[in-house]
């Protein structure tokens, strides 16, 4: 029981460790639910829908979800395509945003989109992003089905925690950040990261549609 008990513990530090190594990283779902935080808009419906779209695909990924994408290319180049797309209108639009920096401090005060608005959002930065599928089906997917067994499940366990924590500290955490971003200057500089970063990703993801 000992034994099993630590190849278990094992299995599910091995999932924790891979997911917070490719989670914890400067990208477009990330910047969107860290700008949540710091306006604190709908903060708990952006967590827990980007928890259970990882947590999806995750499962999916170790059950065997990563073969299957692998047989379809035009898919991989379908979703390059529309998330390259989706990432350099919005990256274009947060370059526009960080021009007016008083427009930024204020922006919390009204005219932000509701629930179902931001929601979609969510979807749109977490599913029409490929390297949200290169990370948690493919890359997570295939490291997962190679667990003997049960400790499948436990390592699947342990990446979903991964994804729990990164984006519960990304999202409530953020309000810590408030007092600096209470300055016009800081959210212009947020605003100009994550142009840039969306921008740069956008435009990566565009010719792998075509090639």
């Amino acid at each position: 029981m000992h034994a099993g008990a630590s190849t278990a513990a094992a299995a599910f530090l091995s999932g924790l460790g891979l997911g917070l190594g490719l989670i914890v990283a400067i990208g477009a779902q990330n910047a969107f639910v860290l700008r949540q935080g710091l306006r604190r808009e709908h903060v708990a419906a952006v967590v827990v829908f980007c928890l259970l779209a990882d947590a999806a695909l995750i499962a999916g990924g170790v059950a065997g979800m990563a073969a299957v994408l692998g047989r379809h290319a035009w898919l991989a180049r379908a979703l390059a395509l529309a998330g390259g797309l989706f990432l350099v209108v919005y990256g274009v639009r947060a370059l526009l945003r960080a021009r007016d920096a008083q427009g930024l401090a204020a922006a919390g005060d009204g005219g932000a989109p509701g629930l179902r608005g931001t929601l979609a959002r969510a979807a749109a930065f977490t599913l029409l992003n490929p390297h949200v599928y290169l990370d948690t089906v493919l890359l997570v997917g295939n490291v997962g089905a190679r667990q003997p067994g049960a400790l499948r499940a436990v390592f699947a366990l342990g990446a979903i925690c991964a994804s729990l924590l990164w984006f519960s500290l990304l999202g409530f955490g953020a309000r810590w950040l408030a007092p600096w971003f209470a300055r016009p200057r800081a959210w212009q500089l947020l605003e100009l990261l994550t142009g840039g970063t969306l921008l740069v990703l956008g435009l990566r993801l565009l010719p792998q549609a075509f090639g």
